[in-house]
């Protein structure tokens, strides 16, 4: 098994690990304990953010923020901030934050993560609360003319909503030209082609070379959230992870959802399902990872007839063999809490033999994909040095996935927080050193190799299991209802870094709070710092090379 990793002995043994060790390290900071289903959990008083963060970060190596979750209960607001490490994933704290009802604020904790920013962001603009002290205090995914916030308890749905922009003003009326300065205000999007979705970007060029770029999402905001608080634990809620990511991570998107929900319910998911588990979402990951470099050449130096259409060529494959899997191509459907919706197709000497015909010819066209793509001349100049995304600051923007590891970040949930079948599987976890367009590209590339070697051995196990032994399913009640209050937060390695979900129980059949964090959401921040001082191309590559898709990006 290749699942070893380098790190820093001493220093992990040194770091506070147990709840009351860093209830220690907190002190009087701490007002009130909790216990999460996967943390401590340990409430602080809302001017004391930064100052605990700080403490967790610098003290404790508690340097990745994954998410922060924000919900109104009948007495007050709370914002919680899910902590973890990068270097040792299995320690993860909650830090819990209250606000009042009638004046819901609580400091920012932008200085300490730079992620924050737009998590903050988005609590204030579907939930309210206010962030003292953050650089940029808007909303995120509605204009800033929007009444109310949707996931507060006193959102009237019905109210008008009015755009105040008139007919025929200028929406560049108070720019002007410095009397120093040469800038010009250049938007880029919102439409598809060079943005992968409806992405705005605002772009403020001085000279030829890029001033400030600020991301503008929301176009394609979908309501997921509220449409999973909506749905029962067992039934309703699993189709709705497939249209995150619509492009071809659909089964890793079901994953997570099983993967909190199981862990809430103590499910245990027979060995078998999880083998067949993570056999299609490793050809998912693939399917992604095509896409992904057909498009990313595609927006370096246009070509369409070649690279872009042999990576389809082979995307196709893996979804031929998905939808021999699952019936359908994108919106598979296929998990259920406790294993699987039903067993391999029959013949299965016909369907295993034709994911060996795929792993059999993928060597070949990825020597054609280095030929064509990462050895071509253009795309080196294109994507060598630019984009460059420093290790450190990928971290504290809460990078993940082949970002993460494009910048040398040793980073990967199925190593480092282990689920489904992967600990028992020989694979290495992809990283590169350079941190820059080009790199991003490289990890991608070979993260498909390592995603067949890992679906080649999930075959040969699924070839030789004994008949009476394979159980796709545990027995789960009809109806769950986990005990009251209730909270988890559970992610998974999905195709463009971690794929988080905080569940909150309320001892109903539906959660009380669900929350999505989203890998592209996180991984979008860090344009800027890819972006600022280099060129209008440089900038498209660089988006190219995050991987978003906006569908996940807005939820």
């Amino acid at each position: 098994m290749s699942l070893e990793r380098k790190r820093d002995a001493e220093s992990v043994e040194t770091v506070p690990t147990t709840g009351d060790e860093i209830a220690d390290l907190l002190g009087d900071l701490v007002v009130d304990r909790e216990e999460h289903v996967n943390a401590p959990g340990f409430v602080i008083r809302p001017d004391d953010v930064q100052e605990v963060l700080f403490k967790l970060r610098d003290e404790a190596g508690f340097d990745h923020l994954s998410s922060l979750t924000a919900e109104e209960y009948e007495d007050r607001y709370e914002s919680i901030y899910h902590l973890t490490s990068y270097d040792d994933r299995m320690r993860e704290v909650s830090v819990v934050v209250p606000a009042s009802k009638d004046d819901p604020r609580s400091q920012t904790a932008s200085p300490v993560f730079d992620t924050a920013n737009w998590h903050e962001r988005e609590a204030y603009d579907l939930v309210g609360i206010q962030y003292d002290g953050h650089p940029d205090m808007r909303r995120i995914l509605l204009p800033e003319t929007w009444q109310g916030h949707p996931l507060s308890m006193d959102y009237d749905q019905d109210r008008p909503q009015i755009v105040t922009l008139k007919e025929h003003a200028n929406p560049l009326e108070e720019d002007h030209r410095g009397e120093d300065g040469n800038t010009m205000y250049l938007n880029i999007g919102p439409h598809h082609p060079a943005t992968h979705g409806v992405l705005h970007v605002k772009t403020v060029l001085d000279g030829e070379q890029i001033a400030d770029v600020e991301p503008d999402i929301g176009y394609l905001h979908r309501c997921e959230e509220q449409l999973c608080q909506n749905g029962t634990y067992r039934h309703q809620i699993m189709p709705y992870p497939d249209r995150w990511d619509y492009a071809s991570a659909g089964l890793l998107n079901e994953w997570a959802y099983a993967r909190v929900a199981e862990d809430m319910a103590d499910i245990d998911v027979p060995e078998y399902a999880q083998v067949i588990r993570t056999m299609s979402a490793e050809l998912c990951r693939i399917a992604s990872h095509m896409l992904a470099v057909g498009t990313f050449a595609l927006d370096i130096y246009g070509d369409f007839t070649a690279i872009f259409m042999y990576a389809m060529r082979d995307r196709e494959k893996v979804q031929n063999i998905l939808e021999d899997l699952t019936g359908q191509r994108m919106m598979f459907n296929y998990f259920r809490l406790g294993g699987v919706v039903w067993d391999l197709p029959e013949p299965r000497d016909e369907f295993f033999e034709n994911i060996r015909d795929f792993l059999d010819d993928l060597p070949t066209a990825l020597e054609e994909y280095h030929d064509l793509i990462s050895s071509n001349e253009i795309l080196q100049m294109r994507t060598v040095g630019t984009g460059v995304l420093p290790e450190e600051v990928a971290k504290s923007y809460g990078a993940t996935g082949p970002v993460a590891r494009g910048s040398g970040v040793d980073y990967d949930l199925r190593r480092d927080d282990p689920y489904g079948y992967y600990e028992e599987l020989d694979w290495n976890v992809v990283t590169e050193d350079g941190g820059d367009n080009y790199s991003r590209l490289l990890v991608r590339m070979r993260e498909v190799e390592e995603s067949a070697k890992i679906i080649e051995q999930c075959v040969d196990l699924l070839e030789d299991w004994p008949e009476e032994e394979r159980d796709i399913q545990a027995n789960v009640p009809r109806t769950l209802r986990p005990d009251d209050d209730k909270e988890i937060y559970r992610a998974v390695e999905g195709a463009k870094g971690e794929l988080g979900i905080y569940m909150r129980s309320d001892g109903t059949e539906k959660p009380a709070r669900f929350k999505i964090r989203s890998p592209c959401f996180s991984n979008l921040q860090t344009l800027p710092e890819m972006s600022t001082g280099e060129y209008i191309p440089d900038m498209v590559a660089s988006l190219g090379s995050l991987d978003i898709i906006l569908g996940e990006v807005d939820r």
